[in-house]
């Protein structure tokens, strides 16, 4: 997957500067893209790369970064060009180099992300779909939350766990009891990151914060901020931040659990081992405050 003169003649293409590379530095991108970071003599880009039939969720990514970025909430790296080479597809985006976090930057995260979660939007589900991890993520438009969580989120992760020739005790029974959750509480559609985990979030040589790789659509921002709790990354400024913008509704501390049984099933079809058994763990807490 290389092929850099193509792509260093697209930079160059997009931001109209020539574009020379001097070095090229590997970087890691998780388990699912190759990364890069492309230096030339006065700029650097960071590069994602995968296999050719990856290009769609790039695309995605794009458009992604580029809707967040026009809300002015929070930062994103700037989209630079995206494409295919004979045998890859990438993306290149802004490069930002990277500090550590603090106290002031966890909470300015937090007020950010609460902005950008206030903005309504005119539906759940989202423009195209897309993908969480390495798993294609269904984004049908809908009006109905519950019934988008339930059969694009968990039914949809459940039915690849059976491929895998799993079935989880109480699947059913929750799945069909998801409104007792919602009873006094109903959510707009806002735009989400979607995998906000610590890993997706860094913090410039200023303390600035950003994210990036986001898996977008618009859904309750609960499910955003339940995802920061499964991995960690995020301190008390950061909630503080959040909740001062924007308090959460008191039914949180249970939706939490429901919303990250999306990932915890993600994260068992993706790496299996387990997972399943902190997916499980969570049916039977949920299962337990049904009347």
């Amino acid at each position: 997957m290389e092929n850099l003169s193509f792509i260093c003649d697209a930079i160059s293409q997009k931001t109209g500067r020539p574009f020379r590379l001097r070095k090229k530095n590997s970087l890691s991108g998780g388990c699912i893209n190759q990364c890069f970071q492309l230096e030339g003599n006065d700029s650097s880009f960071f590069l994602k790369q995968n296999r050719k039939s990856f290009l769609t969720f790039f695309e995605a990514e794009a458009l992604a970064l580029d809707e967040i970025k026009k809300t002015d909430s929070v930062r994103v790296p700037e989209v630079i060009t995206f494409g295919t080479t004979d045998d890859s597809s990438f993306l290149v985006l802004e490069f930002i180099p990277e500090g550590l976090s603090n106290n002031e930057g966890q909470r300015k995260l937090g007020i950010q992300l609460a902005t950008l979660h206030k903005i309504q939007k005119p539906y759940f589900g989202w423009q195209c779909d897309n993908c969480i991890g390495a798993t294609p993520q269904p984004n049908p438009l809908t009006q109905d939350w519950i019934s988008f969580y339930r059969n694009s989120r968990l039914v949809h992760q459940f039915n690849l766990a059976h491929q895998k020739s799993v079935v989880f005790d109480g699947e059913d029974t929750l799945i069909n009891n998801l409104e007792f959750f919602f009873h006094d509480y109903s959510p707009h559609p806002s735009l989400l990151h979607g995998d906000l985990w610590g890993g997706n979030t860094g913090y410039t040589s200023e303390g600035g914060p950003f994210i990036f790789d986001p898996a977008s659509y618009y859904g309750d921002r609960e499910s955003d901020l339940a995802f920061t709790y499964m991995f960690g990354g995020f301190n008390s400024s950061f909630y503080q931040g959040y909740e001062e913008t924007f308090p959460l509704h008191k039914g949180f501390s249970i939706r939490k659990i429901l919303y990250n049984l999306y990932h915890e099933l993600n994260h068992f079809n993706l790496f299996g081992g387990g997972y399943a058994d902190s997916a499980q763990s969570s049916i039977n807490q949920l299962i337990q405050k049904l009347p």
